[in-house]
């Protein structure tokens, strides 16, 4: 049971506040290809150390990339269902709060990764945050339908930060997972976006259905799960992962190609956008990535030992 705050009453922010402030939700999948990147970089456990040091840092650094996102678009998410209720929307906290709250995350994640990570690692954290930040949000959001293209490369430095932390370098198949998340990116934000087209349109956000419609944005989402699948067992071939791999990969990109042909199929028909062949898509999308960095780990690990 809730109650109602009295009148005159002024209400205050609470740590849950400050910590929806972070997208917790969305960090979730970020941080899980930071963590099994460092699984596939250490053939095997990385250390309990590193993982907590990365898990926080890297929680802190996407985090803070979270709150100045809250910051720049409070003219916008009001309007919005699924943002209107956010702290910086609200008023609950303010601009300057936030600021510093989220400036603060951002140096100490920097530091952290520096000092028990890599520099390298701190500097792709860093470049990951400065892409959705100032890339993404005030570049590229609210001027073109290639936003969430070019600005998607922001979800792509997770894996990488999580590999530099262990090697302190970089080798081609880090790049490969961060180019199996840039084609996999338009695959599961536009299948979000035909749902809520509506609200994008209102504020002025020219997301791809909202500029072209929902049948190029089907056809590029099927484009991009082809890439999305093609790339993921292109490391088969330069022999960074093998069998085990090669069949999860075929088997979840199989599926992922399979819902995004559904719901071609069902635009082309005629039909207007249903969550029923939309959600699918958009919640597998989030298995997908997930297991296929599980069982890239699996597969690397499994064969260090085999030898």
């Amino acid at each position: 049971m809730t109650t109602t705050p009295l009148k005159g009453t002024v209400a205050r922010a609470t740590w849950r506040d400050y910590l929806s402030l972070t997208k917790p939700k969305v960090i979730s999948l970020l941080l899980w290809t930071t963590l099994t990147a460092m699984f596939m970089a250490a053939r095997g456990w990385p250390g309990l150390w590193l993982l907590l040091v990365v898990g926080v840092a890297g929680y802190m650094s996407a985090g803070s990339a979270g709150v100045f996102n809250m910051i720049i678009d409070r003219d916008i998410d009001h309007k919005m269902a699924r943002t209107a209720q956010r702290p910086t929307t609200s008023g609950l906290i303010g601009t300057r709060e936030a600021a510093l709250f989220g400036g603060t995350l951002q140096v100490l994640s920097f530091i952290m990764l520096w000092i028990w990570g890599s520099p390298l690692a701190a500097w792709l954290s860093l470049a990951g945050f400065l892409t959705y930040v100032v890339v993404y949000t005030q570049l590229l959001k609210r001027h073109t339908w290639h936003n969430i293209v070019l600005g998607g490369a922001a979800g792509c430095f997770p894996p990488l930060v999580g590999w530099a932390a262990v090697t302190g370098d970089l080798n081609l198949f880090a790049w490969f997972l961060f180019a199996i998340i840039f084609f996999w990116t338009p695959v599961h934000f536009w299948a979000l976006a035909l749902m809520i087209k509506d609200e994008y349109r209102e504020v002025g956000i020219p997301m791809l259905p909202v500029v072209h419609g929902d049948k190029l944005t089907v056809v590029q989402i099927g484009l991009y799960a082809i890439y999305t699948v093609v790339l993921s067992v292109m490391p088969v071939f330069f022999r960074e992962v093998g069998a085990i791999y090669f069949v999860s990969a075929a088997a979840l990109g199989g599926w992922l190609l399979v819902l995004s042909w559904r719901l071609y199929r069902h635009i082309f028909a005629g039909n207007k956008i249903e969550r029923r062949v939309a959600v699918p898509l958009y919640l597998y999308s989030m298995l997908y990535l997930a297991l296929l960095f599980v069982m890239a780990a699996v597969d690397r690990i499994v064969f260090a030992h085999l030898g």
